[in-house]
């Protein structure tokens, strides 16, 4: 399993609903962050609900961290269900919803 795959299989499967509302968004893959080496996913960026007219148009950005989620989810299909949930989980954020929702959904 390539992760880079699952990740874009991941992005592939999301509602076309969900899809279509992505825009000027990255998602790329690193490694890990040296200040919190159990971080899963960042988003960076400013949620849509929060946008105006006037924010800057440079694209948001969602990190999906390589090293964290083969190291706590060692077996293949543990791993694979652990990036959609963290894909989800970021994009979640990008669509403005916080930790606390993202947790009443079983995504926290």
């Amino acid at each position: 399993m390539a992760f880079e795959d699952e990740v874009a299989k991941a992005l592939d499967e999301l509602p076309p609903e969900l899809a279509k509302g992505l825009r000027n968004v990255a998602v790329l893959i690193g490694d890990e962050r040296a200040d919190e080496p159990n971080l899963l996913g960042l988003y960076e960026g400013v949620p849509l609900p929060e946008r105006r007219s006037g924010d800057p148009i440079q694209p948001d950005r969602i990190t999906i961290y390589r090293a964290p989620l083969e190291r706590l989810y060692p077996e293949p299909e543990e791993l694979r269900e652990q990036i959609r949930i963290t894909v989800l989980h970021e994009l979640a954020h990008y669509f403005g919803i916080d930790e606390e929702r993202l947790g009443e959904l079983g995504y926290g």
